[in-house]
């Protein structure tokens, strides 16, 4: 801090006595002010492509040029206080203070901050990924900085969340190693289709889809392997039928719900006219005699009857009188 003030001294004895003129200081301080930022940009531009080489992470390569960039224009703005006549140590010490005092107002941002680097650090996804958010909102990662991520969602529109958030949200990063993505659709056929005609039909349709891997070799997914074409197999024997589960590659995963959708199309088009029937749930209703009947009122509605209540309609009345006769 001495040293500080020493040379904010010695800069303040060497300027010439016209800079003694009320405003001149505070517009060249402002114009240093100006040239930093100007000067910030320009080594943006000179050392944006070899700092992106020298990081595989796009993210941390902006966030060292957006260091580069903060301290150079803070470089500036203490020139220009010096010039202004502000003393460094004291300005610091100012700073500390009310630092001190809106610790306690800015302890979100900080801990967002803070979150940012982990974030930066954890690598759980990068800019560009196309990741699914815990309430189930898609997007891509537009940008992340040390307080927020920022996301462009499939319905453009821009979701910024500060980063203390996106820790403790469940995050599903479908770009992270490989965009294939596996989804799987049950078909439930009768017991009276053809279930090896039926396999082979449902897979052919799912290959027939410009957005579905239709072969090649198996697809790893750490120590395991699976068919990269499309591949159907029964399931289970339902109460109605039996269940074909089909699995399915698709090439780019922000296509999922109209490749799904495609898929589902073409099985219907392609089992229409072969000795497959989709099954649904089937009800047999079983009538005895403790069904009651059915009767039909002058009007033409049915009107339900109970044995029991036909029983009860069926037994004669009982004499009134005569019940009042044998109490006296």
């Amino acid at each position: 801090m001495d040293a500080l003030a020493q040379a904010g001294g010695v800069v303040g004895d060497r300027l010439p006595d016209w800079l003694a003129v009320p405003g001149v200081r505070l517009g060249i301080a402002l114009l240093i002010l100006a040239l930093g930022v100007w000067v910030s940009k320009l080594t943006i531009r000179l050392i944006g492509r070899p700092v992106a080489r020298r990081f595989e992470r796009q993210s941390v390569a902006q966030t060292v040029l957006r260091g580069v960039r903060v301290a150079i224009i803070v470089g500036a703005a203490a020139a220009g206080f010096s010039i202004a006549g502000v003393q460094l140590p004291s300005l610091v010490v100012s700073a500390a203070v009310f630092s001190a005092v809106a610790g306690v107002i800015l302890a979100p941002l900080i801990g967002s901050v803070i979150s940012g680097f982990f974030v930066l650090w954890d690598q759980p996804f990068e800019i560009g990924d196309l990741i699914e958010l815990d309430d189930g909102t898609m997007g891509f990662v537009e940008d992340i900085t040390i307080r927020y991520t920022k996301i462009l969602t499939l319905d453009n529109t821009f979701l910024v969340i500060p980063n203390g958030n996106v820790r403790e949200r469940d995050v599903t990063n479908y770009s992270a190693e490989d965009e294939r993505t596996r989804r799987s659709l049950d078909v439930l056929v009768t017991y009276e289709s053809d279930v090896t005609e039926a396999r082979r039909l449902i897979e052919r349709a799912a290959r027939g889809c410009e957005a579905v891997v239709s072969g090649g070799p198996d697809i790893r997914i750490g120590a395991a392997r699976y068919v990269a074409s499309p591949d159907c197999r029964v399931h289970e024997f339902g109460d109605n039928g039996v269940l074909l589960r089909l699995r399915y590659w698709v090439k780019k995963p922000y296509k999922l719900n109209k490749v799904q959708s495609t898929v589902n199309i073409r099985i219907r088009e392609i089992t229409a006219d072969a000795d497959v029937e989709m099954a649904y749930p089937h009800r047999h209703l079983v009538f005895d005699d403790t069904s009651g009947v059915a009767r039909v009122d002058a009007d033409g509605r049915a009107v339900a009857e109970t044995a029991e209540e036909r029983d009860r309609a069926a037994k004669p009345p009982e004499d009134e009188e005569g019940e009042h006769g044998d109490d006296a």
